[in-house]
């Protein structure tokens, strides 16, 4: 079965962690999709640990048992295979809006897939920007 490829932000997972009864979940362990983040987001999760551990709807034993399930569903990709044009124009895009997402960006350019996000003015930029593959519940 062809999965559909999705990038996806760290708001996304972000949100899954936070919230135990969610449609991000839902979708996430749907088998549909196949999602793909850069190994940046692996870094975000650990740098904002703890604020997710005080602000989660579940045990923390239920928070690390979906973390690892989250772990399994996402391929992260090493940044180094997206092409220096392809991060060059997610730099473009994304430069003055938040240079933090340049990194998905550039992903979802180079695997020529959809980005899924909630950052809503990342979303307003880029589309003003011409980038408009965006992943929709």
């Amino acid at each position: 079965m062809n999965r559909i490829p999705v990038v996806i932000d760290t708001n996304v997972v972000f949100k899954a962690l936070r919230l135990k009864h969610s449609s991000i979940r839902g979708v996430l362990n749907q088998g549909t999709y196949h999602f793909y983040a850069p190994k940046f987001l692996l870094i975000e999760i650990f740098r904002h640990k703890e604020k997710l551990l005080k602000n989660n709807t579940q045990l923390d034993d239920e928070f690390y048992e979906y973390l690892n399930l989250l772990f399994q569903r996402i391929t992260f990709v090493n940044e180094d295979i997206v092409s220096i044009g392809n991060y060059m124009e997610a730099y473009r895009l994304c430069k003055d809006i938040d240079e933090k997402d340049v990194p998905f960006v550039a992903l979802a350019i180079q695997l020529n897939c959809v980005l899924w996000t909630y950052d809503q003015p990342i979303r307003e930029g880029l589309t003003q920007r011409g980038f408009n593959h965006f992943f929709e519940l």
